[in-house]
């Protein structure tokens, strides 16, 4: 699956554009390295966003191209 979509899908950021354009801006990170929106997320990832000064760290569980509001945060899981 696509990052952007991923991102998407387990609601880190709300809209799929949103999620490509802070790809685009390098606000995010899998495993150390800024990575593009088309990146083929796996299991395992460890992916940082970037929110203005404030950075989440998480690692992928699962991937799912569909997923339900409330089990949106069981495909991740944060690192502190």
């Amino acid at each position: 699956m696509r990052l952007d979509k991923y991102l998407k899908v387990t609601r880190i950021i709300k809209r799929r554009t949103v999620a490509n354009d802070a790809c685009d801006a390098a606000h995010v990170a899998v495993n150390g390295r800024p990575a593009k929106a088309s990146y083929d997320v796996k299991i395992g990832d460890v992916i940082e966003v970037t929110f203005g000064a404030r950075t989440l760290k998480f690692k992928v569980l699962d991937v799912k191209e569909t997923v339900g509001k409330n089990d949106a945060s069981s495909l991740y899981e944060v690192i502190d």
